[in-house]
């Protein structure tokens, strides 16, 4: 169950980091890589059971 809304809300905060406005678009891709990349490891890990 925690696992689940630990997925969620990292779905939730890689949209909202995507640079979609102009203030954000200098940022380029880095906030919504480092987010993608965390959910990737937290996605395998609770395929594997160990999360």
């Amino acid at each position: 169950m925690l696992g689940t809304i630990l997925i969620v809300v990292l779905i939730l905060m890689l949209l909202g980091a995507l640079p979609t406005w102009p203030h954000s678009r200098q940022w380029g891709y880095a906030p919504s890589g480092g987010l993608g990349l965390i959910l990737l490891i937290l996605i395998i890990l609770l395929l594997m059971g160990r999360l």
